[in-house]
């Protein structure tokens, strides 16, 4: 199992603070849940029904001429490499983990690229995979340049996979309109922007064929009655969609400036999330966790990702110990 954040049951029997008591910040998630709607009997009594309306609802939301539901995107992130055979793929990293050990567990010869070598190894590549926004970078590329990514591959029978995870605040950007090309697949996550990650309910949007053969490797009913009634509900809340973008982007811009303030500038962020790379990562990590303050960590690099905080106490609490973390470098150096 790679390393996640959120891990923060582990954290308070490690650092003997109750969980109650953490502010964690190491999840890209949005710190304002949707509201949950009231689930019917029927929905936990019966089987789910796929002509329910979950499926235009996200049609509707995403702008995709079809979808397919799944448990979490984080689902088809491992079901997809069954429907390929072995080949050469490449993703563009540093980015979320789980995307290249999946297509290596399946077998295939996987090539961690950086963004300016991508149109180097395009036409050696099977598979092409792309976060964007990228988790945790924040680097965020134009449809234009995506779309001249798919049509090469394309041409060859190749894949353009964006997981677009973290799309949610600039709709604009994203490439769902587009899914219905051959060889292009995007990957929608719902917890993310929704604050519901527990709910387990992703999205893939793609060519009909496509999306049929994925479904036989879901299999039926992978995503639960309650969670199609949640989830129908939160997709068609148009002003909860207008009222997360506005506070997400200005609870973003606040981290980003709390932060630079302390003499830490983020290299990169979206809405959800500021990611800082810095040579006392792993030092403000532990000094941190140890007043109860849950970052994620990413050591090969040196890098932390901030995630949101909810309110104005949470930002205080953040900035003392950013406070607390530079009196404390300052008694350490030496005279």
């Amino acid at each position: 199992m790679l390393e996640h954040g959120g891990r923060l049951r582990r954290a308070a029997l490690e650092y003997g603070i109750a969980e109650e008591d953490w502010l964690d910040l190491s999840t890209g998630l949005a710190p304002w849940p949707f509201p949950v709607p009231e689930i019917p009997l029927r929905a936990w009594a019966r089987l789910p029904e796929n002509d329910d309306g979950l499926e235009q609802a996200a049609c509707d939301y995403y702008g995709a001429s079809q979808v397919l539901p799944v448990a979490g995107s984080q689902m088809a992130i491992q079901l997809l490499p069954r429907l390929r055979r072995a080949g050469k793929v490449g993703v563009l990293s540093p980015c979320y983990a789980e995307h290249a050990e999946a297509w290596r567990r399946s077998g295939y010869v996987v090539r961690e690229v950086l963004e300016q070598e991508v149109d180097f190894f395009l036409d050696s590549l099977d598979v092409l995979v792309v976060v964007n926004p990228n988790n945790p970078t924040g680097l965020n590329l134009t449809p234009a340049r995506l779309l001249d990514w798919h049509a090469r591959l394309a041409q060859r029978g190749g894949w353009l996979v964006v997981d677009e995870a973290f799309m949610d605040n600039t709709p604009q950007l994203s490439l769902a309109p587009h899914a219905h090309q051959v060889g292009l697949i995007v990957l929608r996550s719902f917890g993310k922007f929704f604050g519901l990650a527990g709910v387990r309910l992703g999205f893939v949007l793609a060519e009909r064929k496509l999306l049929r053969l994925l479904a036989e490797q879901v299999g039926p009913w992978a995503v639960s009655g309650p969670t199609r009634v949640l989830g129908q509900a939160c997709l068609r809340d148009t002003e909860g969609h207008t009222r997360q973008r506005i506070r997400s982007d200005e609870a973003s811009e606040r981290l980003a400036a709390l932060l630079e303030r302390h003499g830490f500038k983020p290299q990169g962020g979206c809405a959800l999330f500021q990611w800082l790379i810095t040579e006392q990562a792993a030092a403000l990590h532990e000094f941190m966790a140890r007043r109860g303050i849950l970052l994620r960590l990413f050591a090969h690099n040196s890098s932390l990702r901030f995630g949101l905080p909810a309110d104005a106490a949470d930002e205080a609490r953040l900035e003392q110990a950013l406070q607390a973390f530079a009196q404390h470098c300052s008694m350490e150096k030496p005279a």
